[in-house]
């Protein structure tokens, strides 16, 4: 039987999908897609996650899609409540009758002669059963993430096999996990500690936050109502519009404001800290980190939150370093030792562009030579066709990233559609490339990001082959920059390259 054949295929239903397949829908409408969703929902990040307090920690007028405005005043949304909201946005567009969900892709191979991707499928059926099938695609569009759902970041605890608690990853939490009533440390300073302490803090016996070095930690307000407010006097498209630029003002400016002056974002950052922590807290110890503000990633809760549980009797900050787990708590260097019933090992996750998947070029493997390759515009990978790269910000707002992303891969597809190209790659002349900066293209100093440098791409800072982590630089890069610059294409007619 022949594969089936289509223009654009999609890989993950989560955030980045869903908003990639809306520009598709809209901008190519000539153009058959389909989603391939290895799980059974619309979600991604937000469906997998199941540890207590799982939320997004950015505003949701920006992290919401910007063709369907975030329609509730939280600021910062639970999982299910945006989860919920992305079913909403997917049935109203229609997008949801592309998903094919139980669908893992397993292999990518591109054939210059077929100019095609022959794609190797997992379908699950309802019974469990495993069918193995083939696709055949114009366009790859990997919008899965970028972190594996398998395995977490390896982090060396020494002893923590001889713990006779429950050890536990946020990543892996399921709903047989029980911890009112127990003693808790949590290994880690990112994000999910931040917001696992406040809602253990509620039923645990304690909850401590064992950390190596601290982080920066700003509250946020519970909720925004300006978008609501604004829609009293003017259409709601109208105030989504002017909700989202004055969202998208303030957090550019707040973020290249504390980039471009460290000095004063650490005191910004710590004054507020210090105002919302218990009088006499050891600021300077615990939450006074190495790094700049946005060096790394803010750590943001709704409503000082996290300060708050802080104020109780049973929850802590401690920064020391492990020097051993015991059958029944940690020894640290410093000498002192936390009693422990469970411990929950937030270390971070391990950085996987391609979810696990297999990806070739004419035999030649992508997957191991990811960190060889330049991206372009932050969308493509050099030397890889027909394909595109979907991710968002790391230090700024996630879903303007991955939007500008998706909006600059159609205006590729839109120029090959006129000059009638079936193929366009990433081109660099080996003369420029050897002048080009070999820089990461996530340049965030977080430990998981560094450990990953070797398994991403490139960044070159100078435009094309740039990983822009600025939506400003970004819109302006994808409305004046050119879809030929840094770009070769393949006419079938002629057979040749330009």
């Amino acid at each position: 039987m022949e594969a089936e054949t289509l223009d654009i295929v999609i890989v993950g239903a989560g955030l980045s999908g869903i908003n990639t397949a809306y520009r598709v829908q809209t901008e190519l409408p000539h153009r058959n897609y389909a989603i391939l969703e290895s799980r059974n929902e619309i979600g991604g990040t937000w469906a997998f996650w199941k540890y207590p307090g799982i939320r997004t920690d950015s505003a949701m007028g920006l992290f919401g899609f910007p063709w369907r405005p975030w329609p509730h005043a939280a600021t910062m949304a639970a999982a299910p409540a945006i989860k919920a909201y992305m079913e909403e946005c997917a049935a109203a567009e229609g997008i949801d009758k592309k998903i094919r969900f139980g669908h893992r892709l397993v292999s990518s191979s591109w054939s210059s002669e077929e100019q095609r991707w022959t794609l190797h499928l997992e379908v699950t059926r309802e019974d469990g059963s495993v069918e193995k099938k083939v696709l055949k695609a114009w366009w790859v569009i990997n919008a899965s993430g970028y972190y594996s759902y398998e395995k977490p970041l390896p982090a060396v605890i020494p002893g923590i096999d001889r713990f006779r608690g429950q050890v536990v990853h946020p990543q892996f939490w399921n709903d047989n996990i029980k911890y009112a009533g127990q003693r808790v440390v949590i290994i880690g300073s990112g994000a999910t500690a931040v917001t696992l302490l406040p809602e253990l803090a509620k039923t645990a016996q304690s909850v401590t936050i064992l950390q190596r070095s601290p982080s920066y930690v700003l509250a946020m307000p519970n909720n925004d109502g300006v978008g609501i407010f604004l829609a009293r006097f003017m259409p709601s498209r109208w105030a989504a519009t002017v909700h989202w630029w004055q969202k998208m003002m303030i957090e550019t400016v707040f973020v290249n404001l504390l980039l471009a002056f460290p000095r004063f974002g650490r005191w910004l950052v710590m004054s507020s800290m210090r105002q919302l922590l218990p009088k006499g807290y050891d600021v300077d110890k615990h939450f006074n980190p190495r790094y700049g503000p946005f060096e790394q990633r803010l750590c943001f809760c709704p409503g000082g939150d996290f300060f708050h549980a802080l104020h109780r009797p049973n929850a802590h900050m401690v920064t020391d370093t492990i020097d051993t787990v015991t059958e029944s708590g940690i020894l640290l260097q410093s000498g002192a030792t936390l009693d422990a019933d469970m411990i929950i090992t937030a270390t971070g996750l391990y950085f996987s562009l391609f979810s696990g998947m297999s990806v070739d070029v004419d035999g030649e493997s992508v997957t191991d030579t990811l960190g060889s390759r330049y991206t372009w515009n932050g969308s493509m990978l050099e030397g890889v066709p027909n394909a595109g790269l979907i991710l968002g910000y790391t230090a700024f707002t996630w879903t303007p990233g991955a939007d500008v992303r998706a909006r600059q891969l159609i205006k590729v597809i839109k120029h090959m559609d006129r000059r009638g190209a079936t193929a366009g790659t990433p081109h660099i002349d080996p003369a420029e490339r050897a002048r080009l900066p070999r820089l990461p293209a996530v340049g965030l100093s977080s430990t998981y990001m560094v450990a990953a440098r070797e398994r991403m791409p490139r960044n070159a800072g100078i435009a094309p082959w740039v990983n822009g982590e600025s939506w400003l630089g970004d819109v302006l890069r994808l409305v004046f920059g050119s879809v030929k610059k840094g770009m070769r294409y393949t006419f079938a007619a002629k057979a040749k390259d330009v």
